[in-house]
């Protein structure tokens, strides 16, 4: 029988990893309505987390999810992704 190869990050990582990345909203809501700024920007900070650290669960901190939310959106200068170890109840 020929070999099994696995997919590459298919197996879970065990260690934490932290890195700093600026992303720019910018150019991820050029074009969008004043209204739909936030949501949307939330919307692409969890589309570059899920690209960058290689996982689809993303959950965005209080301090970043009130920093996106308020009036002015910062249109560069947000930094820092993390991954945490989750503990499944199975």
């Amino acid at each position: 029988m020929a070999e099994k190869k696995q997919r590459p990050g298919g197996a879970r990582k065990d260690e934490v990893v932290t890195r700093e990345y600026t992303i720019n909203l910018h150019k991820r809501l050029h074009g969008c309505t004043f209204k739909k700024k936030a949501p949307n920007a939330i919307k692409e900070i969890r589309k570059f987390a899920q690209k960058a650290m290689g996982t689809t669960d993303v959950r965005i901190d209080e301090e970043l999810y009130s920093l996106v939310t308020v009036a002015e959106i910062p249109l560069e200068g947000l930094k820092g992704l993390g991954t945490k170890l989750v503990e499944d109840d199975e």
